[in-house]
């Protein structure tokens, strides 16, 4: 085990089965030698599927917390009860996101409700603000383990925040407003010691991904054009996270990281 994020304790929002983004930026936690604890949605079934997808990470009896995201009393909960069993919060790593499939097909966005509209922006992105307003006065404790306050706060996103990816529709909103929200954040968050970054990682078949009626299509065409001719593997993202929570990126906030082959330096019809 690498000795990296040795003595680095954190949370984990997003672990939904062995294929997310969420369950590759854990693994690669920790294998670098940090503390993951899991937040999951609401209901046992849920529970069970965090569980397994951590317990094939090595790590038996994981801490787990519900936590649904769409209410400030649940965060404060899972917060609330990460305190009382850590000493300190030293990450936070956001990979959640929803938006109703229904809208997410090519044609479709011009037709979004309000309502979809809404909560598409309120779970993929204020959730960042949401975390980071809980995470703030722990991540500022000091200890003698922790003579420094500060951390790092992780979210992911997507190039159809900038771009239009056919299908991607109003989560591509959702990703621009929280690219946005990571810069206002780490502006107000680094007096405290606290980065705020997000990964822009490429097109990967999670369960979350295969609402987006052009996966298919951005999964086919990625290896044609991407510099590095093939598709971004999970452990790419995973291994550039361990990095963005390890002091070694102590310079570094307010950024949105490429992890996806290249393929974002590439234009338009090549």
């Amino acid at each position: 085990m690498s000795s990296l994020l040795a003595g680095k304790t954190g949370l984990v929002f997003g672990v939904a089965n062995d294929r997310s983004y969420a369950t590759h930026i854990a693994a690669a936690l920790v294998e670098h030698g940090a503390t993951c604890a899991f937040g999951h949605l609401p209901g046992d079934k849920n529970e069970r599927r965090t569980s397994k997808a951590v317990e094939k990470l090595g790590i038996s009896d994981p801490w787990l917390c519900e936590c649904d995201a769409a209410d400030d009393d649940s965060i404060d909960k899972a917060f609330d009860k990460y305190a009382s069993d850590f000493e300190r919060l030293d990450f936070v790593i956001h990979s959640i996101a929803f938006a109703d499939r229904e809208w997410l097909r090519p044609g479709m966005f011009n037709k979004t409700p309000r309502q979809a509209y809404l909560s598409a922006i309120d779970i993929s992105a204020y959730t960042l603000s949401a975390f980071a307003q809980r995470a703030k006065p722990l991540m500022e404790k000091t200890s003698d383990a922790k003579p420094d306050p500060g951390g790092s706060i992780l979210g992911m996103s997507y190039y159809g925040s900038e771009k239009v990816v056919s299908g991607y529709n109003v989560m591509g909103v959702a990703k621009a407003a929280l690219e946005c929200t990571s810069r206002y954040l780490a502006a107000e968050l680094g007096e405290s010691g606290i980065r705020v970054n997000t990964i822009s990682g490429g097109p990967l078949r999670t369960l979350a991904a295969s609402a987006v009626g052009g996966i298919d299509a951005m999964l086919d065409e990625t290896p044609k054009h991407a510099p590095l001719r093939r598709n971004v593997e999970g452990s790419d993202v995973g291994g550039t996270a361990a990095f963005l929570v390890s002091d070694l990126s102590a310079g570094i906030t307010g950024e949105n990281i490429y992890v996806d082959c290249g393929i974002n330096i590439i234009g338009a019809g090549v």
